[in-house]
């Protein structure tokens, strides 16, 4: 009782500090034009009640990074699992894996990177117009697999509109230091006469090993390793010493990163609707620093001298192992403009064949992942009945996971899954209220076994906002969800050597059931503008993995159960405009950021500490300069046997000169100072550290 007393006094005054300074960031002030895709029924950013968050534009260019969970960290609630340039995936309000679903235009990413962090997600960044991160009822419309969040890349590969002029183009190179990296993405749309567009995009991305500021392991556990060896004695002092001269400092080892990917789309346009499909190629080949910890058993006749030839051939293996990932995926868009009670009747789907090879050395294929899969959306939108407005849609999904080779934590499983949901919105002068619904059938089969579970979710959310005057609103929301167990939570039983255990699931897990609420309260004026948003939810079930204190192939056993548990935080968030020189406009932001997660029992693994980012910004026509600090407090709130993580202050540099609104250039310094900075929320926070000093160059192009 007195940890959920102290957490909530430490959220009270973190509330209380930012609103009263009035100085935080995200997409504020609120712009009206950006529109959210969480609900059939489109609506703006200031129209939604609680938790959306937009990346877009210049703020979009500015944290574009390597992979979606790094780009979207400065998001308000947003951190990452950082498993090296070449893997991130988003965490939101310290949820992450199966509760985070990441889709492509509205339909998911159709890849497995939700079952491990050294998956990367299949989907590009660097061709996204739109990132979108939804919370609240808008997860209905995807799937109670969300119940974190749902972070939408928007990159606009079926056009929905002829392009003016005939013709759109966008272009953008750049170049970083730390890693001596090149990026270059290009997308084109062309009219084909007056209704067929045609669709093209491009990225290729290669990256070299980064460059750390010290150390790649963190002081906590090189003082583990140096207190383990004092109590070997003086005999393995010689030993200990030659392992210090070769500990990795300054670059790290195999964190390169090389991507490409290729698209062709085509829509026919007419006056009532369209139709359009796409074909999307996305290939990577990254490193996994440090690479995996084997456990191989050593045959006991073996002599000493084979013994550590055996080792020293193990260690390089570990040092060289990679990634090749390929996904061809095919999209599909229409809609249709009706007449009567439905307004509109619109569809999308997609379909992927899925690849995600482990290489234990050049060419030394360890473990192969597969997953192909489909799924598909159709939704009825009503026309508008006085102040009542509401949509009506059915979803379909399907995966074929296989993981075949040593890291095989996971047999051949088949996921079914079928969904029926429906919105609403009343809209009553000053009030806004908003419901929506879904049932969720699943079936989740071993087929190697032939085990297998059912479960039948039903998830509700409703939520009101009342403007109490021009310029406050407040609004909340309330929600129960379902969520059915993965297939690896349910069928794990082997070494998961990315993570470093030995995951057995548990084929009885029941459904998990969230229940929570948020409330937001908003602020804008002419000069400034506050938003603060509040959230709990309390878990029947909440499945993790805990440590059992067993091994298994010399891995620490990880078993999945399930527990109550609760989470409870805050996002503070706003910005003032200070003065005007000239025709110089300086503003500053700040954003702050606090989550508390825990069981019965204990307190969960790798949630992000405390945090706040700061920004001082100044606008001229064509200049834009920007300086930031980036601040994570230590993280002592610890899981059973996991580290804590010491805190850090990093400082950002930005510039930006636009020649008119066709061509752009751009100059950012992330870790300014070099510092040593390590995200709690990565599995390989000892060993890999963030990037050190990076200088980033960007020219941007329009036609």
């Amino acid at each position: 009782m007195s940890k959920y007393l102290m957490g909530s006094a430490q959220v009270a005054l973190l509330s209380l500090s930012v609103v009263l300074s009035a100085q935080a960031q995200d997409t504020l002030p609120f712009e009206d034009e950006i529109i959210v895709t969480g609900s059939p029924l489109a609506r703006s950013v200031d129209e939604a009640i609680t938790g959306v968050s937009v990346l877009s534009g210049e703020e979009l260019s500015r944290r574009l990074g390597s992979t979606i969970g790094e780009t979207l960290k400065a998001e308000p609630g947003v951190s990452s699992t950082f498993f090296g340039a070449g893997a991130s995936r988003p965490i939101i309000r310290g949820q992450g894996g199966d509760r985070v679903r990441v889709l492509t235009n509205g339909i998911g990413s159709i890849d497995a990177s939700s079952a491990s962090p050294d998956h990367a997600v299949a989907a590009e960044p660097a061709q996204a117009e739109q990132i979108e991160v939804l919370r609240g009822a808008g997860i209905l419309r995807y799937g109670s697999s969300g119940a974190g969040g749902i972070v939408n890349v928007i990159d606009g590969r079926i056009p929905t509109v002829v392009p003016e002029g005939g013709t759109e183009a966008d272009f953008r190179m750049s170049a970083t230091t730390v890693d001596s990296g090149f990026e270059a993405a290009a997308s084109v749309d062309q009219a084909l006469g007056s209704n067929l567009v045609l669709h093209l995009d491009g990225t290729f991305r290669d990256a070299g090993d980064f460059r750390i500021p010290d150390f790649a392991e963190s002081a906590a556990l090189r003082a583990e390793e140096e207190a383990e060896e004092e109590e070997h004695g003086d005999e393995d002092h010689d030993e200990h010493d030659h392992e210090e001269e070769e500990e990795v400092r300054g670059r790290l080892p195999n964190s390169f990163v090389e991507t490409k990917s290729a698209t062709v789309g085509l829509s026919w346009i007419g006056e009532r609707g369209f139709f359009g499909a796409a074909l999307h190629r996305f290939e990577s080949d990254y490193g996994i620093p440090g690479g995996h910890e084997h456990g191989h058993e050593e045959d006991e006749d073996h002599d000493d001298e084979d013994h550590d030839d055996e080792d020293h051939d193990e260690e390089e293996e570990e040092e060289n192992v990679t990634i090749g990932l390929e996904q061809t995926r095919l999209d599909v868009n229409a809609a249709l403009e009706l007449d009567g009670v439905f307004e509109r009747l619109q569809f999308f789907g997609g379909y992927a064949d899925y690849t995600h090879t482990e290489f234990e050395g050049p060419g030394v294929v360890g473990t192969v992942f597969a997953n192909e899969g489909y799924e598909g959306r159709l939704e009825l939108v009503q026309r508008q009945q006085g102040s009542w407005s509401a949509a009506h849609g059915i979803q379909l999904r399907t995966r074929e996971f296989s993981a075949i080779g040593e890291e095989a934590f996971v047999p051949p499983t088949e996921t079914r899954q079928y969904a029926a949901y429906t919105f609403h919105e009343i809209d009553t002068g000053d009030w806004h209220f908003e419901g929506a619904g879904r049932i969720e059938l699943t079936d989740q089969e071993n087929t190697v076994t032939g085990a297998s579970r059912d479960f039948t979710a039903i998830s509700l959310s409703g939520g009101a906002d009342v403007h109490l005057s021009e310029t406050v609103r407040l609004g909340a929301t309330l929600f129960r969800t379902e969520r059915a167990p993965s297939t690896e939570e349910l069928f794990s039983n082997g070494p998961h050597l990315a993570t470093n255990q030995f995951e057995i699931g548990d084929i009885t897990l029941d459904k998990e059931t969230a229940l929570g609420g948020e409330v937001a309260f908003r602020h804008r004026a002419d000069n400034h503008a506050v938003t603060v948003n509040l959230f709990y939810t309390s878990y029947d079930d909440y499945i993790f993995e805990t440590e059992t204190g067993a091994e298994e192939d010399e891995l620490p056993v990880f078993q999945f159960v399930g527990e109550d548990a609760e989470f409870y935080g805050i996002e503070a968030l706003g910005q003032l405009d200070l003065f005007e020189a000239g025709r110089w406009t300086v503003s500053g932001d700040a954003l702050a950021e606090y989550v508390q997660a825990e069981t019965d029992t204990e307190n969960l693994p790798r949630i992000p500490p405390l945090s706040i980012l700061a920004g001082l910004e100044a606008q001229s026509d064509a200049v834009t300069l920007r300086a930031e600090v980036d601040w994570a407090d230590d993280q002592t709130e610890t899981a059973p046997f996991e580290r804590g993580t010491e805190g850090y202050t990093l400082v950002n540099l930005f510039a930006r000169y636009d020649f008119g609104d066709k061509i752009g250039f751009s100059l950012g310094v992330n870790n300014l100072f070099d510092k040593d900075a390590r995200q709690h929320t990565s599995f390989l926070k000892d060993d890999l550290p963030l990037p050190g000093r990076n200088l980033r160059f960007t020219v941007t192009a329009k036609l």
